[in-house]
C-alpha cells in the first residue's frame, strides 16, 4: 500500500522532510523539557517565626517532619529576611524583586493607625503595572497558579487572575481567612466545602490537584497559606495531642516583661517558651501541607525537575494578638524591626543545584525571589524599573555572591506593639533606627542574635557611616515618613484590622 507521505511527497523531498520534522519536534521537547526550564512551587506560610521549625530549633515544641525532609534535600538559609515585619510589603516584595518602600506599600493593606504621630500614608494595591514573578515566568512559557491568601488589593482588578496567574483559587482582599478556619470559607474564590473542612487541609489538596493539572510543561505554583495567622484554631485531635504534650513539659513561666523594648512606659509582656497547643497544631496542619505537596511531586515523577521553596512573610506572634509563640534568642517578633519580627525560615530544594542538607549562613531578602526564579528559568529580568534583589543562584551552586546592605523601613505603629523605625544589615552589623526621637542602636548579629548589647554609644565611627548610608537608601527609594499628628476626629482615626 502506498503511504500518504509517498503519495503526496517527491521521493527526493523524503529526506529533507524526515529532517525537518525531526528538527521541528525536537525544538519543541527542547522548548518543554523540564531541564531547560525547572518547575517552581514557592510555598509562603503566614506569620511563622524562624524558631518555628524543627531545622531550625530541633528543640521545639513544635513537630515539622516534612520541613525537616525538605531542609534535608535542600538549602537552609539562617540569614533570610523578609522585607518588612507585616505581611503585605513583604508580599509585594516577592512578587515583583522590589523594595516596597518605593512604592509606598510600607504597612499591611486595610489597616493604619496614629499614636503619638501620623504614620506615613500607604498605598494598597501592587500596581498592574509591576511585573510580577507570575508575568515573567509567563513570558517564556510557564502556566501558573496561585492558591491561597492575596492581601495585595481590595477591588478584584488587582487580584492574582490579574497579576499573571492562570488560576486564583482562594486568593483576594483578605489577610486573614473570612470565615475562620473551617468550612465555611467566605471566601470569593474559594467553594465551601463540607462542615468542619479545615481551610489549611482544603488548600493543600487543591495545590494538589493544581500540579497534577500543570505536570507536563514549566509551572509555577504560588502556594501561600492562610495559616499560621489568627484566628488561632485547628483540628480538635491535634489541639489535645499538644495540650497532652504541653503538660509533659517542665512547668516556667510563659511570658516576661522586656519595658526596654517597648515605645512606652506600659509594661508589655513577650512570650518566652513555646508551648501553646492551637499554635501548635496549626503548624502541623502546616507541615502536612507542606508533605501534601512533595508527595504529589514524587507521585508525579518530576519532584527532580521541580524548585520548592518555604518562606514566611514575617516573624511570629510574640507580643500581642494572643502572643502565641516564642522568638527567642530573636528579639521582638511581628511588628517589630528587631531579628524577630523580620529573620525568616527559609529553605530552597533545587535539584541538581543545591547540595542536599546544605547550610547558608549569607544575609539573603524576600526581594530576591523573583530575580532568582527567572535566572534559573532563563527568563530576562523586567525592563525599564529598578530591581532591588539579586539572584540567590551563585549561593545555591555554592558560590559567593557580592557583599551587599540590606534595607527596612516601617514608618507605623504595628498592632503587636513595634515602633516605627529603619533599619539597615552591613556585614554582621545592623543597625536601628526609631523615628519617633531618632534614637539609634548598633548590635553584632554574629555574637548577640538576641539584639541585647548596644553597641551605637561604643563605636560611634561605624553608626556614622551606616546611618549615612540607611539615610542615602531612604532618598533613593523616596520613603515616606511620620506626619504631625491631627486633632482628634473619628475620621482621622483607622480602625485596626487583622494584617
Amino acid at each position: 500500500m502506498t503511504s500518504l507521505l509517498q503519495r503526496t511527497v517527491p521521493p527526493v523531498a523524503h529526506l529533507s522532510l524526515l529532517l525537518l520534522l525531526c528538527a521541528v519536534w525536537t525544538g519543541r521537547l527542547c522548548a518543554a523539557d523540564p531541564v531547560q526550564r525547572p518547575n517552581f512551587v514557592f510555598i509562603l506560610i503566614d506569620d511563622m517565626g524562624y524558631m518555628d521549625m524543627t531545622p531550625n530549633n530541633p528543640n521545639s515544641f513544635y513537630e515539622t517532619p516534612n520541613l525537616d525532609r525538605l531542609a534535608a534535600s535542600g538549602m537552609r538559609f539562617t540569614n533570610a529576611y523578609a522585607a518588612s515585619p507585616v505581611c503585605s510589603p513583604t508580599r509585594y516584595s516577592l512578587m515583583t524583586g522590589r523594595y516596597p518602600t518605593r512604592v509606598g506599600s510600607t504597612n499591611f493593606f486595610g489597616g493604619n493607625r496614629a499614636e503619638r504621630f501620623r504614620p506615613a500614608e500607604v498605598n494598597e494595591t501592587l500596581a498592574l503595572e509591576e511585573v510580577t514573578v507570575a508575568e515573567g515566568l509567563k513570558s517564556v512559557g510557564y502556566k501558573t497558579a496561585f492558591v491561597g491568601k492575596w492581601h495585595l488589593g481590595s477591588t478584584e482588578e488587582y487580584w492574582p487572575e490579574h497579576q499573571g496567574f492562570d488560576i486564583n483559587l482562594a486568593g483576594h482582599r483578605a489577610g486573614a481567612p473570612s470565615g475562620g478556619y473551617f468550612s465555611p470559607h467566605r471566601n470569593p474564590r474559594l467553594s465551601d466545602g463540607p462542615e468542619g473542612e479545615y481551610l489549611t487541609d482544603r488548600l493543600a489538596e487543591e495545590s494538589r490537584k493544581v500540579l497534577s493539572e500543570m505536570a507536563g510543561s514549566p509551572f509555577l505554583l504560588y502556594f501561600s497559606m492562610y495559616g499560621v495567622h489568627t484566628p488561632l484554631q485547628a483540628p480538635a485531635e491535634l489541639i489535645r495531642k499538644y495540650e497532652r504534650k504541653a503538660r509533659s513539659l517542665t512547668p516556667q513561666e510563659e511570658f516576661a516583661e522586656e519595658e526596654q523594648v517597648w515605645r512606652t512606659t506600659k509594661p508589655r509582656l513577650t512570650r518566652v517558651v513555646q508551648n501553646h497547643p492551637v499554635y501548635a497544631a496549626m503548624i502541623e496542619t502546616m507541615d502536612n501541607a507542606v508533605g501534601t505537596v512533595l508527595d504529589e511531586l514524587d507521585r508525579l515523577g518530576i519532584a527532580e525537575q521541580t524548585v520548592v521553596c518555604f518562606f514566611s512573610d514575617n516573624g511570629g506572634l510574640s507580643t500581642a494578638e494572643g502572643s502565641p509563640t516564642s522568638n527567642l534568642p530573636l528579639r521582638g517578633g511581628k511588628g517589630w524591626v528587631y531579628e524577630g519580627g523580620i529573620r525568616e525560615p527559609f529553605l530552597v530544594r533545587s535539584p541538581g543545584v543545591t547540595p542536599p542538607g546544605s547550610v547558608c549562613n549569607v544575609p539573603v531578602c524576600s526581594i530576591d525571589l523573583l530575580p532568582t526564579f527567572l535566572d534559573l528559568a532563563g527568563a530576562p529580568l523586567p525592563q525599564g524599573r529598578d530591581i532591588d534583589g539579586v539572584s540567590l543562584r551563585p549561593l545555591l551552586e555554592g558560590k559567593p555572591i557580592a557583599e551587599r546592605s540590606l534595607y527596612w523601613h516601617y514608618p507605623h505603629y504595628s498592632n503587636q506593639g513595634g515602633f516605627p523605625g529603619g533599619a539597615i544589615r552591613q556585614g554582621n552589623f545592623k543597625l536601628i533606627e526609631r523615628y519617633e526621637g531618632g534614637g539609634v542602636q548598633l548590635f553584632d548579629l554574629s555574637q548577640d542574635p538576641g539584639e541585647r548589647n548596644d553597641l551605637a554609644k561604643s563605636d560611634t565611627a561605624r553608626v556614622k557611616e551606616m546611618r549615612k548610608d540607611l539615610h542615602a537608601w531612604y532618598q533613593t527609594v523616596n520613603a515616606q515618613f511620620l506626619r504631625p499628628r491631627e486633632p482628634w476626629h473619628p475620621r482621622n482615626q483607622n480602625a485596626e484590622t487583622s494584617n
